[in-house]
Formats: structure tokens, C-alpha cells, sequence
């Protein structure tokens, strides 16, 4: 038997004490890791430093040395992420549905732990804390494979973790960090089809075709966030600047960030000099149809590729519309399937928008960066999924558990014997 598998099956056994959890017993457990972990926070942040030593030394850079970079401020924010989860609803238990049909049976539709999750994600230490939590919250068990760039930060953040479930009496395989970070082991664990429940793979479009591809377990993901800003011919121009300048210039290089602007035909000449000015000053280059160029000079070609581009970069697309139907025709073509944004004072156009558009979350006159499951109310997030399967958009500690029956009867039978 394999190191790995030897691994995962701990886990299995551990997620079963974690089920087995109260939701006083799991709020303690939540609390009591980010207690860990602010009181390791010097640990983990020289840990950080050298991954962003050997990083750097390898030549990594923009938005996947800032998705590794951690400081004081960002620790807390993971520590008060673990805090959010652990006062959120419990999802275990819930009853979503009950009625009693005609043969007197009690029909329940009740919530219970999917039982080991596997997350695979890259440089994102955060997510070592955010999928922990979430996952014990719902009951299960997970097993972390972290990207070899962050690996020294994961190793840190989980044993601050792990010495919590130590003290709560819980098993400390219910939190197993993978350190094999070679693609064989990652294959081996995407085929545990008997072990792990479910995989989640968090991190670039190579990744997740990766995960996709040599699966066998059930897997949701979301390739990229090609997110878009509609400003319409009624909307509030300095809203809209506010919503742009905050979608692609607060953190470029995260999935909900702008990555492409639509302006209605009848304000273009207004809104686009003012809007291009603003970014232009923030750093941002723009690329744009021959519409755009005209009425904002200068501004680089737009080519069909940069409209399906993740740019994760300053770098905004931008196109002429001549109405709402022509943006809502571009998102379908281009989109990802993750945030569309529409900025309108008309309430038919919004609704219009959010019927028309697909995607996994749809905003009317606010920033994409809120499409986030901390910003959303989850707590954090252990994903965005973009796969329309149990779970769409932003996944928070209710999505990693699934509905059962439980049906309460009092001796029926469907073919009664003579």
C-alpha cells in the first residue's frame, strides 16, 4: 500500500470523528485554529519568506508572487476567515424539505458531510486555512496538495492547525497536508475513487484541465474568470468609474477581477475618455475595438484572443456595444461563465441582464471583487465553482455537504401481503 493511500484512508477514518462532531464541538475546533495560528504567525511568515525567496530565485512574478506573499495583515485576515466560518449556520442536519404523504410516511431532505474532500490548489497559502475550515464545519475530512512554490507556508499554517484538532481530541488526519508535490502523487489521489469524495482544484487553467483530465473522482472547477463590466446607456457614469477602477485596478490578479469593459454606444463618447484617463493613471493598459480607439485614442487593437483573455494583469479589453442584447451576446461568446457585472439606473435592463446572463454570479451596479465567499457571507470560500453541478459560484461550508432522505414511517409496505 501507498504512502498516499495509507494517507487518505487515515483521513477517511478521521472525517467519520469529525461527522460525529456537535456544532458547539466544531465551532470550539475553528476557533481554537485560528487561535494556532495567530500564535504562530512568526513561524508561518518565515516560512512564507523562504518560499518567496525560492520563488523569486525561479523567476516567478505578478500575480502569482502576490497570491504567495503573506504579511502580519493577511495572516489575521486567514485567522479572522476561520473565526467567520466558525459562526456560520451549521449546514449538518439541515432539514430542507419535510412533508408527510398520503401513506403516512415522514418524508426529510437532510444535509449531511460529503466525507473526504481533496483540494489541489497552487500558491495560495490562504487556502490551506479556508478549505480546512470549511470542510471540518460541513463534517468532512480533506486533504490538502498545495503547489511545491508555497509548500514551506502550507507545512507552517497546517500543523498551527493540526495542534488545534490535537487539543480538541480530534484526530489530526482529519487536516492531512500532502507534501509529494510531483504530478504522479496528485494522479494517485485523483483516482482514489473508493477514498476521496470529491476534488476541488484551485489555481490556473493548466491545473484544472490537469485535475480534469486524469480524474476519476468527481471534480468541480472553474477554468478562468473572464469577468466583464456592462455600462448602459442609463447608467450612472460615476458609479460605473467607481466600479471599474475597483474591479480591475484594486487586485488585477485574482478570478474576480475586470478583465473586460462594454459601454452602450449612446455614452461611449462621454464615459470612455473619462474612464481611460482614470485607469491610464493607475497603470492600466487598454486594448480596444476600432469604436473604442476612436473616442479614446490611444489605445492598443483589440484582437479576438484578448476578449477571452484572463489578463490577471493591468490590462483591460474594451468594446463599443450598440445596445444591451449586443452585450449580453458578447458575454455568452466570451465569457467564463464566472462574474458579469451591469452598471443601469434601469431596473428592465438589470432584470433583463440577470435573465440573460448565465453566469455563476451576476451583479447589478456593484463591484465584481464582492464575488467572493467571504464577501458573500460564506465566511471564506473554498472555490468558485463555474460547473453546474450541486454547487455554482462562490462554495462555502453548505456546499460541501449533499441532501439525503430520511424517511419516517410506522410499518408501511408497498405491496401488502393477503
Amino acid at each position: 500500500m501507498s504512502e498516499l493511500r495509507t494517507q487518505a484512508l487515515a483521513c477517511r477514518d478521521a472525517a467519520r470523528a469529525v461527522a460525529a462532531l456537535d456544532t458547539a464541538a466544531k465551532r470550539r475546533l475553528l476557533q481554537g485554529m485560528a487561535d494556532a495560528l495567530q500564535q504562530q504567525t512568526d513561524v508561518v511568515l518565515a516560512a512564507n519568506a523562504e518560499d518567496l525567496r525560492l520563488a523569486q530565485a525561479k523567476g516567478v512574478q505578478g500575480a502569482m508572487l502576490d497570491r504567495l506573499r503573506l504579511d502580519p495583515a493577511r495572516v489575521q485576515a486567514i485567522a479572522q476567515a476561520l473565526r467567520e466560518v466558525a459562526d456560520l449556520p451549521d449546514p449538518v442536519g439541515l432539514v430542507t424539505r419535510r412533508e408527510t404523504r398520503p401513506n403516512g410516511l415522514s418524508i426529510e431532505r437532510v444535509r449531511i458531510p460529503l466525507g473526504v474532500v481533496a483540494m489541489i490548489y497552487e500558491a495560495r497559502p490562504n487556502v490551506t486555512a479556508d478549505a480546512a475550515a470549511l470542510c471540518l464545519m460541513a463534517g468532512n475530512g480533506v486533504i490538502l496538495r498545495g503547489g511545491s512554490e508555497a509548500l514551506q507556508s502550507n507545512r507552517a499554517i497546517a500543523v498551527a492547525l493540526q495542534s488545534a484538532l490535537s487539543a480538541a481530541g480530534v484526530p489530526t488526519a482529519a487536516l492531512i497536508l500532502l507534501e509529494q508535490t510531483e504530478r504522479a502523487a496528485m494522479i494517485e489521489l485523483l483516482q482514489l475513487t473508493d477514498i476521496v469524495d470529491l476534488a476541488i482544484p484551485r489555481g490556473g487553467e493548466g491545473l484544472i484541465r490537469f485535475v480534469t483530465e486524469h480524474a476519476r473522482v468527481p471534480v468541480i472547477k472553474h477554468y478562468k474568470g473572464v469577468c466583464h463590466l456592462y455600462v448602459d446607456r442609463a447608467a450612472d457614469a460615476a458609479l460605473a468609474l467607481r466600479l471599474l477602477v475597483d474591479g480591475k485596478t484594486s487586485r488585477p490578479g485574482v478570478c474576480n477581477a475586470l478583465e473586460t469593459l462594454l459601454v452602450h454606444a449612446d455614452i461611449a463618447a462621454s464615459f470612455l475618455p473619462a474612464a481611460t484617463q482614470a485607469l491610464r493613471t493607475r497603470g492600466v493598459e487598454l486594448r480596444g475595438c476600432a469604436r473604442s480607439r476612436a473616442l479614446a485614442p490611444p489605445m492598443t487593437a483589440a484582437l479576438d484572443d484578448d476578449y477571452a483573455a484572463e489578463f490577471l494583469d493591468l490590462i483591460l479589453a474594451v468594446r463599443v456595444v450598440d445596445d444591451l442584447d449586443e452585450a449580453i451576446a458578447h458575454i455568452h461568446r466570451y465569457g467564463s461563465d464566472h462574474t458579469e457585472v451591469i452598471a443601469t439606473d434601469d431596473v428592465a435592463a438589470a432584470e433583463r441582464f440577470v435573465q440573460a446572463i448565465r453566469s455563476a454570479v451576476v451583479m447589478v451596479n456593484a463591484s465584481s471583487r464582492f464575488s467572493d465567499g467571504g464577501e458573500l457571507g460564506l465566511g471564506a470560500e473554498i472555490g468558485i465553482s463555474t460547473t453546474r453541478l450541486h454547487a455554482y459560484g462562490p462554495m462555502g461550508a453548505e456546499a460541501l455537504t449533499v441532501e439525503r432522505y430520511v424517511v419516517r414511517g410506522e410499518g408501511q409496505v408497498r405491496h401488502p401481503q393477503d
